[in-house]
């Protein structure tokens, strides 16, 4: 028999974020995800939270329904998924935990800020990296999450993390999945600017009628220079996923795989060239480039950018890097 908690992000008269989504659709109130969520207040569960308990319950599931308002009672609920005391007063998951959990998301953000706070759980400081832990990596495999999106009846049109990676949707069959279904490691990327992403991030604006505003920054992976700060930029692209894999009609990622242990980066840059008549033109030049990590040094002041959906400044240097197989989701 398992206990499951199934979390919800929820508002809060204390939590610095808002409440409901679009369709009434409970959203986070968390510090990741705060930037992301609208204002209006809901604090009744979602149909989908309720279905999924049910049929959590009918298996024999012990089921606890949460609703966190902080960072603080996210880690409440991780805290249920800690392994046994280690020698080296590591805190470390259970690999057989009889606790699983199942995160009710109504936005890719959400899910990101309780894998954030589940890193921050679980990273050991550099100063004592214990002997198994793997080589690539700087934490441990996360416990796997069941993911059950507040909005299951987008199923085929929707574009959020758990249809790009083919999870279930349906509350009952998200409760059979955690029950009964099979693990899926997947690739995290860390940043040093404290937070993660699952998806990626992009990185760029558009003006008041939707021409993309040009920008400059040093973009390397690896070593492979893709500008070197002077190119006037149209958008980049930090992929871990496909949700950025285009812009418009512009394909940014030529095959991005969440599994694959490298993160693909790509740079939109706006190239001028001469026909044979001498008429001036403009094409899209878009480089690429896989490997470990990224670094991004912006030459203007601020860069916008959206992270798992989550807006943010770009305002100095930022590196990304792959975690491979770090995070995990319970699947058919």
């Amino acid at each position: 028999m398992y206990d499951v908690v199934l979390l919800t992000l929820g508002s809060g008269r204390d939590a610095p974020g808002g409440g409901c989504g679009s369709g009434g659709a409970c959203c986070g109130g968390t510090d990741e995800a705060a930037a992301a969520q609208p204002a209006e207040r809901c604090e009744t569960p979602r149909v989908p939270v309720l279905a999924c308990a049910d049929a959590l319950t009918a298996r024999d599931a012990r089921v606890e329904t949460v609703t966190a308002h902080s960072d603080a009672e996210i880690d409440e609920v991780l805290a249920r998924l800690d392994g046994p005391t280690r020698p080296d007063g590591l805190t470390w998951p259970d690999p057989d935990s009889k606790t699983r959990l199942v995160v009710a998301t109504a936005t890719d953000g959400q899910l990101r800020a309780v894998l954030r706070r589940l890193v921050r759980r679980y990273a050991p400081p550099p100063s004592r990296r214990p002997a198994d832990l793997p080589d690539n990596r700087t934490v441990p495999d996360l416990p796997p999450i069941g993911v059950l999106p507040l909005d299951p009846a987008r199923n085929g049109t929707a574009r959020d993390l758990a249809a790009q990676l083919g999870l279930p949707r349906d509350p009952t069959a998200v409760a059979d999945a955690v029950l009964d279904g099979t693990v899926r490691r997947l690739d995290l990327l860390r940043n040093d600017g404290s937070s993660v992403t699952l998806d990626g991030a992009l990185l760029g604006a558009a003006d008041d009628a939707g021409r993309p505003l040009h920008w400059r920054a040093r973009v390397e992976v690896d070593g492979r220079i893709l500008s070197h700060g002077e190119d006037p930029i149209m958008a980049c692209v930090i992929g871990n996923a496909g949700g950025y894999a285009r812009l418009d009609d512009v394909t940014l990622l030529a095959d991005p795989d969440p599994t694959d242990g490298e993160v693909e980066v790509a740079v939109a840059v706006p190239v001028v060239t001469r026909s044979v008549l001498g008429r001036r033109r403009v094409r899209l030049e878009v480089r690429r480039a896989r490997g470990r990590a990224v670094a991004v040094v912006p030459r203007d002041e601020k860069v916008p950018f959206l992270d798992d959906g989550v807006e943010g400044e770009l305002n100095r240097k930022r590196s990304w890097w792959t975690e491979p197989g770090a995070w995990a989701v319970w699947t058919a």
